[in-house]
């Protein structure tokens, strides 16, 4: 998604970071692995980073829920738990909406994104109207589930549909992402395995 949008960042050894301005919802650092040394290389990035010139509010991934950085000025942004379908089949649609694969539009979704033969975005419509959607995105033997969008009476269908779907368009791999709250108990009653916990936090310079 960054590299699409031209910010591809660097992986290093336990964490991956941009140091530039990433698309809206998507966090500049993603922890990588877990351990003591590891996290005081990752702190260290933070700090970094926090020298760096990025603008307003950014967000850090801590994929493990072990990195503790609220003494760098950051804040808890969202407690979530690791989801994970092992083995998703194409079945039958129940959720009622008619489901369209979507192309490339305007900034937010520009066509290096659409180009990527890796890259799945998916729209529900109901009479019309644009009410659910998802977006895949297939690396390292899995695919990642994310922005999933559903009305609440709609969500474990539309979870299910989204299983059907990632079958669909990338067969025999399994399909990850996180989730909390009511999205969560949704994609569980789709039949998605709840995992480990993880955190996003957000800091500020203003």
């Amino acid at each position: 998604m960054c590299f699409a949008h031209g910010t591809a960042g660097r992986f290093l050894v336990h964490t991956w970071v941009n140091a530039e301005p990433v698309p809206r919802f998507y966090p500049n650092v993603v922890t990588l692995t877990s351990g003591d040394a590891d996290l005081a290389e990752q702190r260290q990035t933070v700090r970094i980073l926090l020298k760096s010139h990025l603008p307003g509010r950014w967000a850090v991934k801590d994929s493990f829920h072990t990195l503790d950085i609220a003494r760098l000025g950051f804040e808890v942004l969202q407690e979530a738990n690791w989801i994970r379908k092992p083995q998703p089949k194409a079945s039958v649609m129940v959720s009622g909406l008619m489901w369209e694969r979507m192309g490339p539009g305007g900034d937010a979704f520009p066509a290096a994104l659409f180009g990527d033969g890796n890259f799945a975005m998916f729209s529900g419509r109901r009479n019309g109207a644009i009410v659910a959607g998802g977006t895949f995105y297939r690396a390292d033997k899995v695919v990642g589930l994310t922005n999933v969008v559903a009305d609440a009476d709609d969500e474990p269908a539309v979870w299910r549909d989204l299983s059907t779907l990632a079958a669909m368009t990338f067969p025999g791999l399994p399909v990850v992402g996180y989730e909390s709250g009511d999205e969560l108990k949704a994609a569980h009653k789709a039949g998605f395995e709840i995992g480990d916990p993880l955190r996003i936090w957000v800091t500020s310079r203003d």
